[in-house]
C-alpha cells in the first residue's frame, strides 16, 4: 500500500483543518517546501497537495508556492483545489505535477471531466469527499444530494486514474479512517481507491491493509504526521 503524506496550503502556509472547516485550522509550517523535502527524505514516493484557498474560491491561489514545492522534490505529486478548467489543468501539468485531482469540477462540469480524462488518461484523480455518505463540494461547504457510491459508479466508464475518498467527519480528527465506507466504495467499482481522513496510528494502516484486496491501494496521512502520532518511516515499512 502506498503511503501519501499531505500538505494543505492556506495563506501560503502548511496547515491542517478539522473536518474541513476553514476557520478551524492549525498552522504547522511557514515553509511548505521544507516539509515536502522532509517527507521525501523519510521515504515518501508521492505527495498529496491541496490548495485550500483555491478549493473555496474556485480558482488557484497558491500556484507559485506549488511550483516551488514541485521544484524542491523528485517524488510524484498529486494536486487538488480550485482546479475548474482545462487551462489550469494544462498549466499544472506543464509545471511538472504528476496527477490532478478534480473534486467540485468532476461533479458540476461533466464535460470537463470527460475532456480532461480523454486528454490525460491515467493522470486525472477524482476526489470524492463525503459527509455521512453524501458528496460535498466547494471546499466542503456545499452538500449535494448524491451518495459517494452512486457518483463513483458513474465514473467506472471513464479513464480516471483513481478516486480519493475522504470521510469529512473524520478528516483531521485522528479518529481512525472509515474502513466500512471505504470498503463499500471499493467493492462497488473497478477504479482504484485512495483512502483519506482520520488516520491516527499504525493500527489504522493495518486495518486499511485488510481491505487492500478490494482495490484500496493507497492512503493519505495528514494531521497524524504533524502531531507525531505516527512516524512516516514506520508507516511506510508497515504498509510494505
Amino acid at each position: 500500500m502506498l503511503i501519501i503524506p499531505a500538505i494543505d496550503l492556506k495563506g501560503g502556509k502548511c496547515v491542517r483543518l478539522s473536518q474541513g472547516k476553514m476557520n478551524e485550522s492549525t498552522t504547522y509550517s511557514d515553509n511548505p517546501s521544507e516539509i515536502a523535502v522532509k517527507w521525501e527524505k523519510m521515504g515518501a514516493k508521492r505527495l498529496h497537495i491541496v490548495d485550500l484557498d483555491g478549493a473555496v474560491s474556485g480558482i488557484p491561489k497558491n500556484m507559485e508556492l506549488i511550483n516551488k514545492i514541485r521544484n524542491s522534490v523528485n517524488m510524484e505529486i498529486e494536486l487538488g483545489g480550485g482546479i475548474r478548467d482545462l487551462k489550469t489543468i494544462e498549466a499544472y501539468f506543464s509545471a511538472g505535477i504528476d496527477f490532478i485531482i478534480l473534486g467540485t469540477a468532476a461533479i458540476k462540469d461533466p464535460k470537463l471531466l470527460r475532456e480532461s480524462c480523454n486528454r490525460y488518461p491515467g493522470k486525472i484523480i477524482i476526489g470524492i469527499d463525503a459527509r455521512e455518505g453524501i458528496v460535498s463540494v466547494q471546499g466542503w461547504t456545499e452538500d449535494t444530494k448524491t451518495t459517494a457510491v452512486d457518483f463513483a459508479k458513474k465514473l467506472d466508464s471513464t479513464k480516471v486514474a483513481a478516486i480519493v475518498f475522504t470521510d469529512i467527519s473524520r478528516d483531521g480528527m485522528l479518529t481512525g479512517p472509515n474502513i466500512e465506507g471505504t470498503a463499500e466504495l471499493a467493492k462497488a467499482i473497478a477504479i482504484p481507491i485512495i483512502a483519506s481522513g482520520g488516520i491516527s496510528g499504525i493500527k489504522d494502516i493495518k486495518d486499511l491493509l485488510e481491505i487492500e484486496q478490494f482495490g484500496v491501494f493507497a492512503t493519505i496521512i495528514g494531521r497524524a504526521l504533524y502531531t507525531g502520532n505516527i512516524d512516516l518511516k514506520e508507516c511506510i515499512k508497515t504498509a510494505r
